[in-house]
């Protein structure tokens, strides 16, 4: 498993949901009481999340935390 590759792909994962909510990088932030400049990590596969962001990034998407997690390991060609 390359651990870089992982984050990568699951930020863009978070990206992809935030997008398609019509949500920005300063809602999101202010929603889950989170920097804007950590969330941005994330998309970017910077950052390394804890479980309990994650809970507050899935609840403040409006989607479960299983749901956040469900992602392809895999990029898309």
């Amino acid at each position: 498993m390359n651990e870089e590759n992982t984050l990568l792909l699951f930020g863009k994962h978070i990206k992809s949901i935030r997008l398609q909510q019509n949500i920005s990088q300063e809602r999101l932030a202010s929603l889950s009481e989170l920097d804007r400049t950590y969330i941005s990590g994330i998309e970017r596969g910077k950052r390394n999340i804890s479980l309990l962001n994650i809970v507050r990034l899935a609840y403040s998407l409006q989607i479960t935390p299983a749901e956040l997690l469900s992602f392809s390991l895999e990029e898309n060609p």
